[in-house]
């Protein structure tokens, strides 16, 4: 009897095992979907790819500088794709066939890579000829040397690489620091940079998740860069004003009174930073391998 016992609980063990492995192997399985691809939680691993490019050149001080701040935010991979020249006031202009790509050093001495064309193009090799070896999961633009409001926009080659980007369903920023008063002597681009680390920080579950690029998030921000004495006095988000005479484009009185400005150029000129959402338009991309 006691050894037909033990054989009965050596059974039961036996089959307990095989429930046991069945379970682990359904458990191995819910980590994926119906059709065998990994679950969205593991695709979405790993630090915030950030592509940054500009209009001015890998070398200019302003892409230098959001640079060097973005590397300080927690868990991030920067990436740097620009034109090897300045290329300012360009617009959405493209290269036709095979892009040159070098590789180069921002100012402070980061590895970037520089296209010899224009800043749409330092999007359209890193993204569709697969420059780099992952999609960025959202790109910055700038920071510009100079403001980028009103009509100014469907001019700057800031702005541009941005929408290339958008247009390829991957959400962009782009941004601009405003040009110095008399009496002061370069852009403020720490500011910008400030800006932009807030946005990148506030954006970030979206840009992991993918839910900022449906709709494709594409926003424009500019930084004014105030005279001695004066600060910036907050930021807005407001609509560009495409109508604004030349006259307005230029100028920033960071001692205004004024409140509750309602374009990106009444802003701009009343020392807030404006930032503001850009109309997107898809890009029909060739298919590479």
């Amino acid at each position: 009897m006691v050894g037909t016992k033990r054989s009965r609980q050596a059974l039961v063990v036996a089959a307990l095992m095989v429930v046991l492995a069945a379970c682990s192997s359904g458990g191995s399985k819910s980590a994926s979907s119906s059709t065998g691809a990994p679950a969205t939680t593991t695709a979405s691993a790993g630090p915030l790819r950030i592509l940054v490019t500009n209009d001015d050149g890998y070398s200019a001080p302003g892409i230098d500088a959001v640079v060097q701040g973005l590397r300080t935010l927690p868990d991030v991979s920067v990436s740097v794709v620009a034109p090897l020249t300045n290329q300012s006031g360009q617009g959405n202009k493209t290269t036709p066939g095979t892009l040159a790509v070098t590789d180069v050093k921002t100012a402070s001495g980061y590895p970037a890579r520089a296209v010899a064309g224009y800043p749409a193009d330092t999007v359209i090799w890193a993204v569709d000829h697969h420059g780099l070896a992952q999609r960025p999961q959202v790109v910055v633009s700038g920071v510009n040397f100079g403001q980028n409001i009103g009509p100014l926009i469907d001019i700057s080659g800031t702005v541009g690489a941005a929408r290339a980007a958008a247009g390829r369903g991957i959400p962009a920023l782009a941004a601009s620091a405003g040009l110095p008063p008399a009496g002061v002597a370069t852009p403020d681009f720490a500011a910008a940079v400030t800006q932009v680390e807030h946005w990148i920080t506030q954006h970030r579950a979206g840009l992991v998740a993918g839910h900022d690029s449906s709709p494709v998030l594409l926003q424009n921000l500019n930084t004014p860069t105030c005279a001695a004495g004066t600060s910036l006095r907050g930021l807005v988000t407001v609509p560009v004003d495409l109508s604004a005479p030349n006259s307005e484009l230029n100028s920033a009185d960071c001692s205004s009174t004024a409140t509750s400005p309602s374009t990106d150029v009444q802003a701009f000129d009343e020392g807030f930073e404006p930032l503001s959402n850009l109309p997107v338009t898809p890009t029909t991309t060739p298919t590479t391998t």
